[in-house]
């Protein structure tokens, strides 16, 4: 908490500029705006707002706490067709200038249609209807709500992003001073004369203005035109408090909506889930009930009529194809669930505030480098079980370690390429990509082989029935088994899909997603279906004598994967219709790839080892010689 006296000098920063148009961030100093008079200096970002994007700058605009003023910054030099063509370019694709005061961005209100709608930041420019001129804002309004704190006896200790601040009256009987609560900001266009301002000094007072409707007296954006950029600021008081001040932001539109559909969706999915159980348990119990009743001569009389998953039991667990890659992919997914499981309890419990910017991703990626050991372990013991010794675990622990980051690098690698072709703040700097390098080869392999060595050393799982030396045939079936593992991952995505809209919304769109308790919500229900529909497809498959149930269970509950990127491409579609050219379609599928993948390992997984330890269970059920 920042407390300021009257008079405190507060300087805002600028963040990226962004544009829901492209999604391709570039910095606030590449348009020809006013420079802070001791250069321009970064803020210190942590891992998180670098990898998206964000680009933090100290700024030439002062505010002087409950001090009511308007002010002139500078004057540019003449406008060069360079930047003349970069303006009208940034304006017609909707760029946003997102500026910072005390760690809040600026918002704007607009009306649409008799309806208020709130954005962050404001225009780079405007272009008006039946106009082929573009104007360019030079003037902004700010309006900086503030609340009046007052202690008595008390010493206030400030946590803000300058680290610790006391502030405490000499006598320690009282303590006063603003909070910052609010940050509007109104932009104009306004045409003046570049001569006669250009006689001021930076922070020189001038006369407040109106902002003129007409286009003769706004700032065109032409070649040769110098651009005069003024400020002025108003404190209102206000009843809003610290801890209450992001509320604003946080509205969500159709927040009603929001909890109608995700109830309506719960519903859904509890209903079918219990019904599906419900069924299942029965009907195995009834098969497990009735063939432990019979007496030993009647058993041996009933194996030889056998059917159903009973006939399988000598096959069911045979090694399946390609076993290393499943150990592999189920490590990997096991990574995956803990990461999204603990970032999300995390977030619901209030932890990661969007006033932390790129805490999320940066707990996210630290997470997922510890969580290493995890998926070690589970894919060495799962190999040691599948082939009854530990031998080439190492090989395993290392394809465990690189599978997953491996596809995620390629994937950045290219579109990284991309984005350094469009010069945007948007690309992971050389540097960067290092760090990251180094933490997954420092930190992540070392313990995914620590983990994988536990994993050997972990008593492997025993098969509670042989398995024969001649492989049994499967029956021929009337379809092909990939289509009811296909259809089964619609009961996942029934879960998924509108919580799966509110974040497509937040991330492309530029809208906080707050609603992380609802999140967990889902992720619960989800891991809950997934593994219903796997154990439940798993049955239906032994049932008509298909030992090869492996690879079937995983994708049973992973090709949920599949809808979720067929609905991110009916998202770009129909959703973001705005956005333009190919490099912002190329690089929202690229991001879109990389959660599929994601997805798909972590919900396989889940699907996997359910089914294995269900046919475990079934299988230990029955006595059979």
């Amino acid at each position: 908490m920042h407390t300021y006296s009257t008079g405190d000098e507060i300087y805002a920063k600028v963040n990226s500029l962004t544009s829901i148009e492209t999604e391709l961030p570039f910095s606030y100093y590449s348009l020809p705006y006013c420079q802070p008079p001791g250069g321009i200096k970064k803020s210190a970002e942590n891992l998180g707002e670098l990898i998206m994007g964000d680009q933090i700058d100290n700024s030439p605009y002062r505010f002087r706490m409950n001090v009511n003023e308007s002010v002139y910054i500078c004057t540019s030099p003449p406008l060069s067709e360079h930047d003349v063509k970069l303006l009208k370019q940034r304006t017609r694709d909707l760029y946003q200038v997102n500026m910072i005061l005390d760690n809040l961005p600026a918002m704007r209100y607009t009306n649409q249609n008799g309806v208020k709608i709130q954005w962050t930041g404001y225009p780079v420019g405007y272009s008006p209807l039946n106009s082929n001129d573009d104007y360019f804002i030079n003037h902004l309004k700010f309006r900086v709500l503030i609340h009046e704190y007052e202690g008595a006896g008390v010493e206030i200790i400030g946590t803000g992003e300058e680290g610790m601040g006391v502030i405490s009256e000499a006598d320690k009987k009282k303590a006063s001073g603003y909070e910052i609560v609010g940050f509007e900001v109104v932009p104009c266009s306004v045409k003046y004369d570049p001569d006669k301002m250009e006689k001021l000094h930076i922070y020189d007072n001038v006369t407040s203005v109106n902002c003129p409707l007409d286009a003769e007296r706004s700032q065109i954006i032409r070649d040769k035109e110098r651009v005069s950029f003024t400020y002025e600021v108003e404190f209102v008081k206000s009843n809003i408090r610290w801890p209450s001040r992001w509320d604003a932001y946080l509205k969500m539109e159709g927040a009603r909506v929001h909890w109608f559909s995700i109830l309506n969706s719960l519903m859904v999915i509890l209903f079918l889930a219990g019904i599906v159980f419900v069924i299942f348990l029965r009907t195995v119990r009834r098969d497990l009930t009735r063939y432990e009743e019979l007496d030993k001569e009647a058993q041996a009389q009933m194996n030889e009529e056998l059917s159903g998953w009973k006939l399988v039991v000598g096959d069911v667990f045979r090694e399946p194809s390609h076993s290393k890659l499943l150990c592999v992919m189920v490590g990997d997914g096991v990574q995956i669930t803990g990461m999204a499981v603990v970032t999300i309890v995390f977030a619901a419990l209030g932890f990661m505030s969007p006033a932390s910017r790129g805490m999320l991703l940066t707990g996210m990626i630290l997470l997922y480098l510890f969580l290493g050991i995890a998926a070690g372990y589970v894919g060495a013991r799962m190999w040691t079980t599948i082939k009854g010794s530990p031998e080439g675990w190492r090989s395993v622990a290392w394809s465990t370690a690189c599978f997953f980051p491996g596809i995620v690098f390629v994937i950045l690698t290219i579109l990284n390429f991309i984005l350094w072709g469009s010069n945007s703040t948007g690309a992971i700097p050389i540097s960067l990509y290092f760090i990251l390098l180094s933490l997954w080869f420092c930190i992540s392999v070392p313990l995914t082989l620590v983990g994988g060595h536990l994993g050997t050393k972990a008593e492997p799982i025993q098969f509670p029935v042989r398995t024969n030396q001649i492989p049994r045939e499967i029956p021929a079936r009337k379809y092909p088994s990939w289509l009811l593992v296909l259809g089964a991952g619609t009961l996942p995505f029934g879960t998924l899909f509108i919580e799966l809209f509110f974040i497509l919304s937040s991330i492309w769109l530029g809208r906080f997603y707050y609603v992380f308790g609802f999140l967990l919500i889902v992720l619960s229900l989800l891991v809950v279906v997934c593994a219903e529909v796997s154990v439940v497809l798993t049955y239906m498959h032994l049932c008509v004598e298909d030992w090869m149930w492996w690879w079937k269970a995983f994708y049973a509950s992973g090709s949920v994967a599949l809808y979720v990127f067929l609905y991110s491409i009916n998202y770009l579609v129909f959703d973001l219709q705005s956005l333009s050219g190919p490099v912002s379609a190329t690089l929202y599928l690229g991001y879109s790839l990389i959660m599929a993948v994601a997805i798909m390992l972590s919900t396989g997984t889940i699907g996997f080892l359910t089914s294995f330890y269900f046919v475990h269970y079934l299988f230990s059920s029955v006595k059979i010689d």
